[in-house]
């Protein structure tokens, strides 16, 4: 499995995650958005993850979480051997649509600089979450690029590569309402009683359900 993850956060996100899916057998892989932290956009963080498909062997199931399903969905589009993606209370974007547009606000015409972590990001991103380590995860956050939320995608791989949505009920980040709305574009949905970072949260039962949605895709 590929883990990419979203915005203002790194791969170190995925860390209390990897073990829980290596114990049952899969191995993943992570990779680093340019975005977070840099002034990079959509397509360059899609080339990012080209960069890490391209070092993968055989079949792969790509898990976005959050902004990170806009990348994944431009650059799945142009990998061979994504055999699923799964969009972890992700943005399931069409082509010509940005995350801005989706949620309706204003896209600068040239977007530039940085938006800053949020003020409070411990209920929004981490209401469940232990409170030292919802602590420790806010402390390495990073801001993130404004082109990387206005820029459109121009492919939607999950037009032609199968997908999965993880809806997390208590998300205060992406509200549910519009989870739901993009579940609508993937072949199958599922939901987990979590806010919005269940690998942090409920990792053990993250990582059985990424596996019984990933042997779906073997079967």
């Amino acid at each position: 499995m590929l883990l990419v993850h979203g915005a203002w956060h790194g791969s170190w996100c995925w860390d209390r995650l990897r073990p829980a899916l290596g114990a049952d057998g899969w191995s993943t892989r992570t990779v680093d958005l340019p975005s977070a932290g840099g002034d990079a956009g959509v397509h360059e963080d899609a080339q990012a993850v080209l960069g890490e498909l391209d070092r993968i062997d055989g079949p792969v199931v790509i898990v976005a979480h959050s902004y990170g399903g806009i990348p994944v969905t431009q650059a799945a589009a142009k990998a061979a051997g994504v055999s699923r993606i799964v969009y972890l209370a992700a943005y399931q974007l069409d082509a010509g649509e940005s995350l801005l547009g989706f949620h309706g606000a204003p896209v600068p015409d040239e977007p530039a600089g940085l938006r800053p972590v949020p003020d409070d990001p411990l209920p929004m991103f981490y209401g469940d979450v232990p409170d030292a380590e919802a602590r420790d995860a806010a402390l390495r956050l990073v801001p993130q690029s404004t082109r990387s939320f206005a820029e459109p995608l121009t492919e939607a791989a999950w037009r032609t590569v199968p997908s999965a949505y993880i809806v997390c009920e208590h998300d205060r980040a992406l509200p549910p309402r519009d989870q739901e709305a993009l579940a609508a574009r993937s072949e199958e949905a599922h939901r987990l009683a979590s806010g919005h970072s269940p690998f942090l949260s409920m990792p053990q039962e993250l990582a059985s359900l990424l596996a019984k949605i990933a042997l779906g895709s073997a079967g």
